[in-house]
């Protein structure tokens, strides 16, 4: 397959623009491309590969006119719309939670499982955007050595909950500089000048969603129920990029320049490393590029068979919008995306 029809749906958000900018980057071939939201931006014009593209809604008609749907939009809508995609022949690309854990469902990263594409059946999920440069780093250090636990901790930007999270940020961060009063309205607290340890609602067991999605997905995207991760993840004053501290105990002695070695040359990612000399990875430096930057690479000195590293990505490409082309660029490469192929 050497081109394809599109519909985006979830156009205006935060990840549907920075799609629309990776699509244009990567030269992704599109034959058609149908720009989809809610009805409150229906009518709205927004250029694409210099032409303006008028805004619709996701009726069943578009969806049997295009051979991917891509969904960046809540979870409600990728559960009424990712399988009407589906049941139309129509692959469902989907950015939210609602099926990752499904187990007819692929979880994919494609540097790490795009093997498991082969058994989609008409749905495909991308992993939460913290999960993402987690397991791209796990995946080829654990063909040097089994990891036996994981300890995690994120700052995740704003623009993980979406633009009015940006927004908000901005706003309060104005008043606050202009000694005005601050409201929040997308978050419990202030975000401005501020973190927060609460990302998604806390469970029984004192984690939040969040940070059990991380255990899940990624015992789910590296087909290892054994590997256990513990996450703290921490919203922070920052617009773009994910960052976060792991600490990856392993079966045997590893050294970190044998895990700079294996790496350095992933696809994917890049070896920023070399703090004596104020070299290592931030959120400034990581937004707007599509490698995982990797550095401050170590001995966990608390265990013998420990290395600790920080880990920065891009949460709106790598993290979502890049994700979901490099999937649909794989899927064609594979040959795996006429209906015939779930639905025989």
């Amino acid at each position: 397959m050497n081109s394809c029809k599109i519909a985006v749906v979830g156009a205006t958000g935060a990840v549907g623009q920075v799609f629309l900018d990776i699509a244009d980057q990567r030269h992704f071939p599109i034959d058609e491309i149908r720009l989809c939201a809610s009805e409150r931006s229906v009518g709205k014009k927004i250029e694409f590969r210099s032409q303006e593209i008028e805004v619709e809604l996701c009726t069943p008609a578009v969806l049997d006119e295009v051979d991917f749907a891509f969904i960046s939009a809540s979870g409600d809508v990728s559960r009424e719309v990712a399988p009407l995609a589906a049941n139309r022949g129509t692959v469902a690309i989907d950015d939210s939670s609602a099926f990752r854990m499904d187990a007819d469902v692929p979880l994919v990263v494609p540097e790490v499982n795009a093997k498991d594409l082969n058994d989609h059946k008409g749905i495909v999920s991308i992993p939460n955007c913290s999960t993402t440069p987690l397991v791209m780093v796990l995946n080829p250090l654990m063909k040097k050595s089994s990891v036996n636990r994981v300890v995690v901790d994120t700052f995740q930007s704003v623009t993980g909950t979406g633009a009015a999270a940006l927004a908000e940020m901005e706003h309060q961060s104005e008043a606050i500089l202009n000694t005005r009063p601050v409201t929040s309205n997308e978050y419990p607290h202030q975000i401005a000048f501020n973190v927060m340890p609460h990302i998604e609602p806390f469970q029984k067991n004192g984690y939040t969603r969040e940070e059990m999605k991380m255990l899940y997905e990624t015992q789910k995207i590296l087909h290892n129920s054994n590997i256990l991760v513990s996450a703290t993840c921490v919203r922070v004053p920052v617009a773009v990029s994910h960052s976060e501290a792991i600490h990856i105990e392993f079966e045997d002695m590893i050294s970190p320049n044998e895990v700079r070695e294996i790496l350095e040359n992933e696809p994917g990612i890049k070896i920023v490393d070399d703090p004596f000399s104020d070299v290592y990875p931030m959120p400034i430096d990581a937004a707007g590029m599509d490698d995982v930057l990797v550095g401050r690479i170590r001995k966990d000195i608390s265990h013998p068979n420990g290395i600790a590293m920080w880990v920065v990505c891009d949460n709106l490409r790598k993290g979502a919008a890049l994700n979901a082309i490099q999937i649909a660029e794989e899927m064609m490469k594979r040959d795996i995306v006429a209906e015939k192929n779930w639905r025989k």
